[in-house]
């Protein structure tokens, strides 16, 4: 069993950072879900720096420990999990980039393992989906962002951080009647950037009917639309908004607070969730750490989710031995 160290015995100033002080080691022999960074930036249009996201998050991250208070789990009771490391990356070559995370990915899906993948910018993800659709085929995408990263291209290039998502339509990779887009806010070129990912097949929640109808309504739209397909989470720190989240390449005004953001994943508890990637946290522009902390604070929730559906499933098969005997 592989579970962070204990920080009363070994200062968290100690040693080399990996996420949580998980083990720093590339098994998928008895492990549960592994932490894996993509230290990828090419695919960034306005700041870069992307690349030092993983690590920064992991840096943020030494304060986390395992026992989960408002979900109520230690989570290590339930599950085994490591930091892998990096992804090594191609800088400037996104098709060889993304050739390196579909196969390593593929080894780690192969060992029924759930990958936490911290990015990088967003372009990352259609690498990451590739690699699921392999194992699951076509998948739900539960999108949180402010901006639906459905282009069709910028400066003529099909392959950056705004349009993963169109071209994992393009291949098949999603199950597009089951996936969902929550936050998209901020100026556009028109309405057709709102409505072309709604035309891919995309359920799109924008943020101003989010703050309509609340949260709750929120989530039951996405357990709704998810039901109990294989679903894939793609978190861009920019959908949270900029006063708590400074630190990333596109900020738009007018999101969530940290609080509601990580109340939206603690929500998606009782869905079929396989994977989850994190992206576009930029350390040159994070003040204190802030937006390090809430993305190391994202990146536990989703390691509880998978702590509990463990647990859901341990319990239902006690319950089933039970009923049989």
């Amino acid at each position: 069993m592989y579970q962070p160290k204990d920080a009363s015995k070994s200062p968290r100033f100690c040693g080399v950072r990996t996420f949580m002080r998980l083990e720093h080691i590339q098994t998928t022999q008895d492990v549960d879900f592994v932490v894996i960074g993509v230290p990828f930036d090419t695919g960034a249009t306005n700041r870069t720096g992307q690349r030092g996201g993983p690590q920064h998050i992991r840096n943020a991250s030494i304060l986390l420990r395992p026992y989960n208070p408002d979900q109520d789990i230690q989570i290590f009771q339930f599950c085994s999990g490591i930091d892998y490391g990096d992804i090594d990356v191609v800088p400037g070559n996104i098709h060889k980039t993304y050739e390196n995370i579909e196969r390593e990915l593929t080894k780690i899906l192969e060992g029924n393992i759930t990958p936490v993948i911290l990015g990088g910018d967003h372009s990352i993800s259609l690498g990451n989906l590739r690699a699921f659709a392999k194992k699951f085929g076509p998948v739900s995408l539960i999108h949180f962002d402010s901006h639906s990263d459905t282009w069709d291209h910028y400066y003529g290039e099909k392959y950056m951080h705004g349009t993963p998502f169109r071209r994992a339509v393009e291949e098949g990779l999603l199950d597009v009647d089951h996936s969902i887009q929550i936050g998209m806010r901020g100026p556009l070129y028109g309405p057709e950037d709102i409505r072309e990912a709604r035309d891919l097949g995309f359920e799109v929640i924008p943020m101003s009917e989010v703050r309509k109808i609340g949260y709750a309504e929120v989530l039951r739209r996405i357990h709704l639309r998810v039901a109990d397909r294989p679903a894939f989470v793609s978190f861009d720190i920019d959908f949270v908004d900029p006063a708590y989240a400074p630190g990333t390449g596109t900020p738009e005004v007018c999101g969530p607070t940290s609080y509601e953001a990580i109340e939206l994943v603690r929500g998606l508890h009782g869905l079929n969730l396989v994977g989850f990637d994190l992206v576009e946290v930029l350390p040159n522009y994070d003040h204190g750490e802030i937006t390090g902390g809430l993305a190391a604070a994202i990146a536990y929730e989703m390691i509880t989710l998978i702590a509990m559906k463990k647990r859901d499933d341990q319990n239902q098969a006690i319950l089933t031995n039970h009923v049989k005997a």
